[in-house]
């Protein structure tokens, strides 16, 4: 019996568990990091962790969506850019999964749970078009 628990997926609450436990462990050596850097060399580590994980929250664009940008002139500026990814949480909190963020500057479709910038058209655009596979909209 000892052989099938080797070949035996774990259940998905304790792979999130492991993730969890991951991220904690993560937090903590920042944390202990920052605590002994030394502080005359510049940019510290824990600083530089802190900026790629608040990154790694931030929306990323598609390949597709990259080249939809470039070829419609859409501007993404910082401002666009938090405004994106404040709508996407408000999205997560309210249960979404694929939504349609319209504002100014065009329309977005963003996979909520992995934080990804499908596609984007210009304000043009949206006149023309009709949204599918959506279950949510959000007005910036």
């Amino acid at each position: 019996m000892m052989g099938n628990k080797i070949n035996q997926i774990p259940p998905v609450h304790q792979i999130n568990q492991i993730t969890n436990a991951g991220a904690l462990k993560l937090q903590s050596a920042s944390l202990q990091l920052q605590k002994t850097a030394d502080t005359t060399s510049g940019v510290q580590f824990a600083d530089l962790l802190q900026q790629e994980a608040q990154k790694a929250q931030s929306v990323q664009f598609s390949k597709h969506a990259a080249r939809r940008v470039q070829e419609r002139g859409i501007n993404m500026t910082d401002n666009l850019l938090n405004d994106l990814n404040q709508a996407v949480q408000k999205a997560r909190a309210k249960g979404a999964r694929d939504v349609v963020i319209i504002g100014e500057s065009g329309a977005f479709i963003v996979n909520v749970p992995n934080n990804v910038v499908v596609t984007t058209m210009s304000g043009t655009e949206m006149k023309e078009n009709i949204f599918t596979n959506i279950d949510s909209a959000v007005l910036m």
